[in-house]
């Protein structure tokens, strides 16, 4: 009497990989970050501006005592952004540091298998963007942030000189709208 077994390694190894997303709103655009990339993701409050010559560079945060430079994700895909009461800024981790991105919303988090992200069509490329995915009858363009605060040089995280004089912000934060101090959300991933 013989039987015949499956090993059930071999059915896993041939299962499609998949991997969890984190979807993100500018404006009508929908943007995803892979998951593992992702630390936390907070409520927006306005960044303590610093001098940059790019003006997706907003400015610096302090979160659980790191100073985070934040980008303006929006202004640097030039998508048109709504600021609103659900903004959030996405704690992102690029290698070996920290940045915050501010986005309209964060929305949810999708698992996609692998075969279902596609390269970005030729002509269509941003340095940003690393594939596109079909969700449905949405397309959700997946951002690689590795180059963003590189591109940006070290403005946003070089420290002031001792004889320099704090600069004052240009807005009260009260005028922006946003809660001050407002509660960081659950983390997502890690």
């Amino acid at each position: 009497m013989s039987t015949v077994t499956t090993p059930t390694t071999d059915v896993a190894a041939a299962a499609p990989a998949s991997t969890q997303l984190v979807v993100l709103r500018l404006g009508r655009e929908e943007y995803a970050l892979p998951i593992d990339h992702v630390q936390e993701i907070i409520f927006w409050t306005p960044p303590r501006p610093v001098s940059s010559d790019l003006p997706w560079v907003s400015g610096v945060i302090a979160l659980r005592g790191k100073i985070l430079p934040v980008f303006d994700l929006a202004l640097r895909l030039e998508v048109p952004r709504e600021v609103g009461r659900d903004a959030r800024i996405v704690v992102v981790e690029t290698g070996a540091e920290q940045i915050g991105v501010t986005v309209d919303d964060a929305t949810e988090v999708l698992t996609v298998e692998a075969s279902d992200l596609e390269a970005m069509p030729q002509g269509t490329g941003h340095d940003l963007l690393r594939a596109i995915t079909k969700v449905g009858d949405r397309l959700i363009a997946v951002l690689d942030l590795s180059t963003l605060s590189a591109a940006a040089g070290p403005e946003p995280r070089a420290a002031a000189p001792a004889t320099t004089a704090p600069r004052a912000s240009a807005a009260p934060a009260a005028a922006t709208g946003a809660p001050a101090g407002a509660p960081a959300l659950a983390a997502v991933g890690r």
